[in-house]
C-alpha cells in the first residue's frame, strides 16, 4: 500500500467494503506522515459515494476528540447540512473507541465497518459493545475484520520502533537505545546505573561518577570534594561536559545524574508519572546511596528547582553552591513572564525541536552538539518528561513542591553555612537577571553575582571558564 496516496476525491464511487477500506488506509497513511497514530476513515452514503474522509489528528490539533471517525462524521454532517447521517456507512481502519461509537449512534449511521480489532479500547465488541445494546433507540450494524491484516500491519509498523526496548522494562517505560549515545562530541564518559532505590520503582537511573573509580580500585578518594551537577529540562548531563574535565583535573569527584525521563535514564511513557515530590525523593535517596560528602551543588533550571530543596535534608553533606539561571518556585510570587511564555510554547508545541532550541540560544554550538541534546529522545514517546516538566513548576501556594520550596528558602536565608557562587546568563529570557538577583537575596552570604553578558538560559554552555572560576571561588572548602 502506498501511504502517500492522495485522499480519495469526494464523489468517488465504491463498489465493495474492501475498496472503501483501502481508501481509509490511504487516510491512515497521511496520519502517519503527520506523526499521528495511523487511523483513517471514509464516509460513504447509501449510493456508495464517498461524501467525507477523516484521519487521526489529536496530537497536532491538541484535541482528544480528533479521531479519524469524528473528523469524517463532522465533514459528512457539514456536507449534508444535517447531523443525522441516515443510510451512511463509515469505514475505519481500527475498531472504534467508546467516544466514536457514541457519535456514530447519534449520527444514525446504517453501518460501521472496521479493519483491525482493538483489544484495549475497542467498543464494537472487543472491550464492550454499545452497538449491541437494544435499549438504545437506534441500532447500527457493525462488521469487523475487513482488510484486518493490512490495517493491523500499519499500526504495528508505526508503534514498533517507538517501543524499542533493549532491556526488560515494564510496559510503562522506555529506554533509549545505547547506540544513540555513541561518539557524542565532548562526552567520552560511560554512565553508571542505579535501579534498586525504592523511590525509583524499578526504573533505571543513569549517572556519571568520575574520579570515584580510584576509590573503587583501591585508591584514595574518600576525602574528595564532589561536584554534584543537576541539569534541567530538556537537557541532560551532557550540559556539563565543559566543566567536568576541569574539576576532574583538579582531583575532585564529579557526579552528574540524568533525571528520570532524560538522558540515559529510563523514560516513563506517561506524563502523569512525573511529579516534583517524586523527583526530589529520587535525588535525596540517590545522594544517600552514593553517600556524597563535601558536596558542591551545581544547579541550573530544574536542577535548581529540585536541587535547592536538597541540602536542608542533610546540610552536613554540602559545602558549596554554584547556582546558574534557576529559581525557587514557592507559590508566593507570580512566576516570571519569560517562564510563562516558555510554558505556553511547550503546551502549543509539545514536540518542539530540542536541537534547534539549543542552537538558537547558543549559536556557538556545532550541529553535532545540538544533535547530542536530541539523542535521548528518538520519538515523541520518549518525551513525556519534556512535556510534563513545564506545568510541574509550582505556581500556587498549594501546588506540589511549593511548600518544600518555601522551607528551602528559609534554610538558604537563615541556616546555610557553606560558600556560594552565582553566575547569570544575561541573555536568558526565561530565568534571567531579575529572577536571579531575587534568588541571590535569599542565599545567606552569597556575593555579587558573576554576570555573563553573552550567555543565555543554558549557562553551562558558556564553557570551561565557569569551572575554572568555580575552582578559585571554592578553593579550600
Amino acid at each position: 500500500m502506498n501511504n502517500e496516496a492522495t485522499p480519495p476525491p469526494l464523489g468517488t464511487l465504491v463498489t465493495d467494503d474492501a475498496q472503501a477500506m483501502r481508501l481509509a488506509l490511504g487516510e491512515a497513511g497521511h496520519a502517519v506522515a503527520a506523526g499521528e497514530v495511523p487511523v483513517g476513515a471514509v464516509l460513504v452514503d447509501a449510493t456508495g459515494t464517498v461524501i467525507a474522509t477523516g484521519r487521526n489528528a489529536p496530537i497536532g490539533g491538541h484535541d482528544p476528540t480528533a479521531h479519524a471517525e469524528i473528523a469524517a462524521l463532522r465533514a459528512g454532517a457539514a456536507a449534508r447540512g444535517n447531523y443525522r447521517l441516515d443510510g451512511c456507512t463509515l469505514f475505519v481502519t481500527l475498531e472504534p473507541c467508546t467516544m466514536c461509537a457514541g457519535a456514530m449512534l447519534h449520527a444514525r449511521l446504517a453501518r460501521v465497518v472496521y479493519g483491525a480489532p482493538d483489544p484495549k479500547t475497542g467498543a464494537a465488541g472487543s472491550v464492550h459493545n454499545p452497538f449491541a445494546d437494544t435499549r438504545l433507540n437506534h441500532q447500527t450494524q457493525v462488521h469487523g475484520g475487513v482488510l484486518a491484516d493490512e490495517c493491523a500491519a500499519l499500526l504495528r509498523d508505526f508503534f514498533q520502533p517507538r517501543r524499542v526496548n533493549n532491556s526488560p522494562l515494564r510496559d510503562d517505560a522506555l529506554r533509549t537505545p545505547a547506540a544513540r549515545f555513541a561518539n557524542l562530541p565532548g562526552y567520552p564518559w560511560s554512565p553508571s546505573y542505579v535501579s534498586d532505590l525504592p523511590a525509583l520503582n524499578g526504573l533505571r537511573m543513569a549517572y556519571l561518577d568520575e574520579c570515584a573509580r580510584a576509590a573503587k580500585e583501591g585508591g584514595s578518594g574518600a576525602g574528595q570534594r564532589t561536584w554534584l551537577c543537576l541539569h534541567g529540562n530538556p537537557t541532560w548531563s551532557y550540559l556539563y561536559r565543559h566543566q567536568i574535565p576541569v574539576w576532574l583535573a583538579a582531583g575532585d569527584r564529579v557526579v552528574a545524574p540524568d533525571l528520570i525521563g532524560f538522558g540515559q535514564s529510563d523514560k516513563p511513557k506517561k506524563e502523569a508519572a512525573h511529579s516534583f515530590s517524586w523527583h526530589r525523593q529520587v535525588l535525596l535517596k540517590f545522594v544517600e546511596r552514593l553517600d556524597l560528602r563535601r558536596v558542591i551543588l551545581v544547579v541550573q533550571d530544574w536542577g535548581g528547582l529540585l536541587g535547592l530543596t536538597l541540602p536542608m535534608a542533610s546540610p552536613e553533606r554540602y559545602v558549596g553552591l554554584f547556582v546558574m539561571n534557576t529559581t525557587l518556585a514557592t507559590g508566593e510570587v507570580p512566576l516570571p513572564g519569560g517562564f510563562l511564555a516558555w510554558r505556553e510554547m511547550c503546551r502549543k508545541n509539545p514536540g518542539f525541536d530540542i536541537g534547534r532550541l539549543m542552537a538558537r540560544g547558543n549559536p556557538q554550538l556545532a550541529p553535532a552538539e545540538c544533535a547530542a541534546y536530541d539523542a535521548p529522545f528518538p520519538d515523541v514517546g520518549h518525551r513525556a518528561a519534556t512535556r510534563a516538566f513545564p506545568p510541574m513548576v509550582p505556581e500556587h501556594a498549594d501546588d506540589d513542591g511549593a511548600a518544600i520550596s518555601r522551607q528551602a528558602q528559609g534554610f538558604w536565608r537563615d541556616h546555610w553555612q557553606g560558600r556560594s557562587l552565582m553566575a547569570i546568563g544575561q541573555r536568558d529570557p526565561v530565568l534571567g537577571e531579575p529572577v536571579m538577583r531575587a534568588l541571590q537575596a535569599t542565599l545567606r552570604g552569597c556575593p555579587a553575582p558573576w554576570l555573563l553578558p553573552d550567555a543565555g538560559h543554558f549557562t553551562p554552555e558558556a564553557g570551561a571558564i565557569l569551572a575554572e572560576r568555580a575552582l578559585l571561588h571554592f578553593d579550600g572548602v
